[in-house]
């Protein structure tokens, strides 16, 4: 590629990227004004005297603190049970002859189901078990629920690329299924279970509805729903409080993205999910 196609290329990148980047950049600067200033036009991207005070209050006007750790602690639990469970899922799907193995079909099914029509029922079943203002079904119904079908399919399409000589030197080393799985199979699914991880801990931490229906005390909210209360005591919104607790939130997903992406990247595209 000669110098002026670069060029070219990297001018076209940026222009795309505008859009992506200026919601995020304005979240950030708008979390450092006063509140009279948040939504002036036209929306100011520097500020001229950080209000750094605003993070403070988000914390110690809100318990912002505890909020985060519920976020942080369901999200890590829901990406560990997820692997976990789909990755021993997809090696069964993807590796061992059954007789009910063509039930897969039906569980991808799942995958077009949305959230908002299994909601009820489920609440229905939380509610009967005394498990409402709780953690748990947070927990548990993603972890073998819908929301797992996609990780099962990924780790199954992974599994499927194996090569079947590799279990053939296991199984003459006297390893048993379990063991062709813990010791042959997940060392070689890293790729794979790092996209299922970004997803999954992605997706559990933008948890809003579940949490909205099952939750009714503040301490026990995870942050999509948390963030929704920053209100004065007369009910009006503060925007440069919330926007500072908004900012928080992001770091986590950045963190996560940063140290996996490119075994993200090699998951989807062994997978078949790339493109």
């Amino acid at each position: 590629m000669s110098r002026r196609a670069k060029i070219a290329t990297y001018v076209v990148m940026v222009v795309l990227a505008v859009p992506f980047v200026f919601p995020t950049w304005w979240m950030i600067t708008a979390s450092l004004l006063p509140a009279n200033e948040v939504l002036a036009y036209p929306p100011k991207l520097f500020p001229n005297q950080p209000q750094w005070e605003n993070y403070k209050a988000a914390f110690t006007d809100f318990p912002l603190a505890q909020q985060y750790f519920n976020s942080l602690y369901i999200a890590v639990l829901v990406t560990l049970g997820t692997m976990f469970f789909s990755s021993l899922a997809g090696y069964a799907f993807a590796r061992i002859r059954f007789r009910g193995e063509k039930v897969f079909g039906l569980i991808l099914i799942g995958l077009m189901v949305p959230s908002e029509v299994t909601i009820i029922p489920l609440f229905r079943l939380v509610d009967d078990l005394g498990l409402t203002n709780t953690h748990w079904p947070l927990i548990v119904v993603p972890i073998f629920g819908a929301p797992s079908v996609l990780a099962t399919f990924v780790m199954r399409q992974f599994f499927i690329t194996i090569p079947g000589e590799l279990e053939e030197a296991g199984r003459l080393d006297g390893l048993s299924r379990f063991g062709l799985y813990r010791r042959v199979a997940m060392p070689i699914a890293k790729p794979a279970l790092a996209a299922v991880a970004i997803f999954t801990f992605l997706n559990t931490w933008n948890f809003f509805l579940e949490p909205l229906v099952y939750l009714t005390d503040k301490d026990m909210f995870t942050l999509p729903v948390a963030l929704t209360q920053y209100v004065d005591v007369y009910g009006g919104h503060l925007w440069n409080v919330q926007l500072a607790a908004a900012t928080t939130t992001v770091v986590p997903v950045l963190v996560v993205f940063i140290i996996a992406q490119r075994q993200f990247v090699e998951g989807l595209a062994q997978s078949g999910l790339k493109g």
